[in-house]
C-alpha cells in the first residue's frame, strides 16, 4: 500500500467535501500544518479535516486555484490501475445501458468520478483528454486500464486544451496506441459522420447535443434550415437526413466546412446541404440584406463566456446573435438557441431569447428546454458539471 503524505484542511473547510464535492481550493488548506507548495504537481495526498480525520485521497496541483481533486473516499485507496479499471467499468456500464452503438462520451470528468479526464469513444478508437497534472501522472496506468476494459485498436491523446495550460502542462496531440483508420466514423441519431479526431475541435465531435438534435430532427421535414457555427455538420446534416428541404451550414473554418460536405455526401445528402464560410454575424447581416428567409435557424456558438468576468460582454453577444438570427425567420419560424457557457445560467438564456423576441416585436413560445446528454452525467454536488443549454423556440407574428 502506498504511503501518501497528508494535506490538512482549515477548520470547517471540509463542508463541501462532506456534501459530495470533489474540489479543494488553495485558500482552504492549512498551509502551516501542511505546506502545499512542497507537494509536487500531480502527487496524491490523504486529505484530512482540521481535527486530523482522514477524508480520502486527492491529487494535487499547488499552482492551481483548484489545488486538489478527490479521487477516492478511502484513505488507503489512491488513483491506481485497479481504481481506474473499476471507474471505467462503471462508466462503460452506464453507456451500454443508454446506447446500442459504441459512439458516446465514455468518461465525463467529475461526472464519472474521474476529475480531469475526458474520453470520447468512436467504436474501437478512443480520444482521451488529460486536463490535470494528477491525471497526466497516471497516464501509463490509464492506458493499461483502457486495454483491460475495452482493448481499443487506437488511442489518441488530445492534450491541447486550455485547462492543461492552466495546470502548467505541455500541449500536444499524438496517437499513443495503434494506427488510426483513414476515416474515424461515428453514428448519431441514425446518421453517419467522419470525426476529425486529430485536428478538429475538442475530441473531434460534440456528443453532448445528441438528444437536442434528435428533438429538432422531428420538426424539420420540408423546411429550409440555417445552421450557424455548423462545425462539421452535426445539426445541419442530421436535419437534411430528417427531411429538411434545404440546409445552409455556416462556419468560419474552411476545413470544418469541407467536413460538412464530406458528411453530407457520406449520407447521400450533398444536394440538400450547402455551405457558407464566414463570421456568423457578418453572414447573418449579408443574408438579411439579400432578403433570405428560413423556417429553422440553429445557433450553437462556442462559449462566449469562459470566465465570470466575461458574463456581461458574453450575454450581450448572445443577445445580438439571437436578435439577428430571428430577423431571418419567416412569419412562423423555429429557433434552436444553445449555449455551452457554464457561466450562463439557464434562466439567463431564457432572458436572452425573450429579449430578442421582443426586440423583433414578435411572440415567442418555448417548446423545448434541453441540456447535455446522459453520457455527460452531472455530478449533483458540482454545478460546474452542468454546462449545456438548448432552447427550442417558436418565433411568430401574432
Amino acid at each position: 500500500m502506498t504511503a501518501f503524505r497528508s494535506l490538512r484542511l482549515k477548520k470547517n473547510a471540509d463542508r463541501r467535501l462532506k456534501a459530495g464535492h470533489l474540489w479543494l481550493y488553495s485558500n482552504e488548506i492549512d498551509t502551516q500544518a501542511t505546506p502545499i507548495k512542497e507537494v509536487e504537481a500531480g502527487a496524491q495526498v490523504v486529505v484530512e479535516a482540521a481535527n486530523g480525520k482522514a477524508m480520502g485521497v486527492a491529487y494535487v496541483n499547488p499552482h492551481s486555484l483548484i489545488c486538489a481533486r478527490m479521487v477516492s473516499r478511502d484513505p488507503a485507496q489512491g488513483l491506481d490501475r485497479s481504481l481506474l479499471v473499476h471507474r471505467l467499468n462503471q462508466a462503460l456500464a452506464l453507456r451500454q445501458r443508454l446506447f446500442d452503438k459504441p459512439f458516446y462520451r465514455l468518461v465525463h470528468g467529475e461526472g464519472d468520478l474521474l476529475p480531469g479526464l475526458v474520453i470520447d469513444r468512436f467504436g474501437d478508437v478512443l480520444v482521451v483528454q488529460l486536463n490535470t497534472a494528477g491525471m497526466q501522472a497516471v497516464l501509463p496506468e490509464l492506458l493499461d486500464a483502457l486495454d483491460k476494459v475495452l482493448a481499443p485498436s487506437s488511442v489518441v491523446l488530445r492534450n491541447d486544451t486550455s485547462g492543461r495550460r492552466q495546470e502548467g502542462l505541455e500541449a500536444g496531440v499524438e496517437v499513443v496506441k495503434g494506427e488510426l483508420p483513414d476515416r474515424v466514423l461515428l453514428e448519431e441519431n441514425g446518421v453517419r459522420f467522419v470525426a476529425p479526431v486529430l485536428d478538429g475541435q475538442k475530441t473531434g465531435w460534440f456528443f453532448d447535443h445528441r438528444v437536442n438534435r434528435a428533438w429538432l430532427n422531428g420538426l424539420v421535414a420540408g423546411k429550409r434550415v440555417l445552421d450557424l457555427f455548423s462545425y462539421v455538420g452535426g445539426w445541419g446534416v442530421q436535419a437534411a437526413a430528417s427531411g429538411a428541404r434545404e440546409v445552409l451550414c455556416v462556419d468560419a473554418s474552411g476545413p470544418a466546412l469541407e467536413r460538412v460536405a464530406e458528411n453530407a455526401a457520406l449520407n447521400g445528402l450533398h444536394e440538400q446541404v450547402a455551405v457558407g464560410e464566414g463570421d456568423a454575424f457578418e453572414v447573418l447581416a449579408a443574408l438579411k440584406a439579400e432578403g433570405e428567409e428560413f423556417d429553422v435557424v440553429i445557433l450553437d456558438p462556442p462559449a462566449f463566456i469562459r470566465k465570470r468576468k466575461d458574463i456581461p460582454n458574453g450575454e450581450r453577444a448572445y443577445g445580438k446573435l439571437n436578435r439577428e438570427a430571428m430577423r431571418l425567420l419567416g412569419r412562423d419560424g423555429l429557433l434552436l438557441s444553445a449555449s455551452c457557457s457554464m457561466h450562463l445560467a439557464p434562466e439567463r438564456l431564457v432572458d436572452v431569447v425573450r429579449g430578442a423576441v421582443r426586440h423583433q416585436d414578435r411572440q415567442g413560445q418555448i417548446l423545448f428546454q434541453g441540456h447535455q446528454g446522459p453520457d455527460h452525467p452531472v455530478h449533483p454536488a458540482i454545478p460546474e458539471t452542468s454546462y449545456l443549454k438548448a432552447l427550442g423556440v417558436r418565433v411568430f407574428r401574432d
